[in-house]
């Protein structure tokens, strides 16, 4: 395959699994970065689904996308995420039956701290990563903080699944096109405490193309909005399992994919926000700083800007508290994985270890490791 000088490296973890097998096309085709950018993809797995991913890539060179100009599988992070300019972290440890959370949240830690040193040592120092494997918020804050070359902003965990969701939802009630709903708002985690909101500042758009708040809309269906369908997008994810019997795919793939498109290409248009997880560096809504929180976010020239300002009530001001809380637990579990590994590794090397490999301890004794970036 020829290679183009201006080729988008895009790099893709657990890229065997169910939702890579559905993003690929989307990345592949040019859906995401347009038809006229030349696509280098390298696919990262595990070693024992390497023979599964050259499969995966026989498919790709059968489809004879344009613009993809090469395919590399590997099972080497470092190889994957050199020079990369996007990555998807889609790979985690899969929860099973009967395991807590917090044996969840450190399983992945393990994964995403690798992941986060890999980016840091080799990828473009403007890569922009997407964190899907869940537990997503606290996966990309793992990885972010361990990036410490990489910028804060570059990261992102994908709540867009939750804030498509909750569109759809809207849209069904409403006898609309899901096109002409706007500005829902997932907040907090990509998990059951999440809050979906369409009230604050959703809209839809009209016939003759005007705007009319969703609150107007809904006023006299309160009763549904805040329960059934706070409960319906909560629980949505479990909902398919029990119906599929496996987890969410196409959908997730193309919520990724609408989620770098409009982050990385598109943007936003004038007015609208999308739910994005990222990086809490200033307290948004009160929320505390050092979390990785779903946000309503503009999206301009590769960046994010969170949409300050909103009006929110009390009710939504609970769930917000309610969620934050769950994100805060997240990081605490994460932190006692981070704090043991590094005193691990500490006991190994001599009393004159590099200044910075004390400072590193340090921070993560007194427990501060993933609020070390803030």
């Amino acid at each position: 395959m020829m290679h183009h000088k201006s080729s988008t490296k895009v790099a893709i973890s657990g890229a065997a699994g169910n939702i890579g097998y559905a993003l690929l096309p989307l990345i592949a085709s040019g859906y995401v970065f347009g038809d006229t950018v030349p696509i280098e993809l390298r696919l990262l797995e595990i070693p024992h689904a390497l023979k599964s991913l050259t499969g995966v890539k026989m498919e790709l060179e059968d489809s004879a996308y344009p613009c993809l100009s090469n395919v590399l599988c590997t099972a080497d992070p470092l190889e994957a995420f050199d020079n990369a300019d996007c990555i998807i972290l889609v790979g985690g440890f899969p929860r099973k039956k009967g395991m807590a959370r917090n044996d969840l949240i450190q399983a992945n830690t393990k994964i995403f701290t690798e992941m986060g040193a890999a980016i840091d040592e080799v990828a473009s120092p403007n890569v922009k990563v997407l964190v899907v494997a869940n537990p997503a918020n606290t996966n990309c804050l793992v990885a972010l903080n361990e990036a410490s070359n990489i910028p804060t902003k570059n990261f992102c965990a994908l709540s867009f699944l939750d804030h498509q969701r909750a569109k759809a939802q809207i849209a069904k009630r409403l006898g609309v096109s899901t096109a002409r709903v706007k500005n829902v708002i997932i907040w907090g985690n990509h998990s059951e405490t999440q809050y979906p909101d369409p009230l604050t500042d959703g809209y839809c758009i009209r016939d003759d193309g005007s705007e009319i708040p969703l609150a107007s809309l809904l006023k006299n269906d309160i009763e549904w909005v805040t329960n059934d369908f706070i409960s319906i997008v909560q629980n949505r994810g479990k909902s398919v399992i029990e119906v599929r019997g496996n987890s969410s795919a196409l959908s997730a793939a193309m919520a990724s994919a609408d989620c770098l498109k409009t982050w990385l290409v598109t943007g936003t248009k004038d007015g609208e926000t999308v739910s994005m997880a990222v990086y809490n560096d200033k307290g948004y809504y009160g929320v505390k700083k050092g979390i990785v929180f779903s946000f309503p976010c503009e999206c301009r020239d590769g960046n994010w800007y969170v949409r300050e300002g909103l009006d929110l009530n009390d009710f939504a001001r609970d769930k917000l508290a309610f969620t934050e809380e769950e994100l805060i637990e997240e990081r605490i579990a994460a932190e006692e994985l981070i704090v043991k590994s590094r005193l691990r590794s500490l006991s190994t090397t001599s009393l004159t270890s590099s200044e910075s490999d004390v400072e590193m301890t340090s921070s993560t004794h007194s427990g501060e490791y993933l609020t070390s970036r803030i």
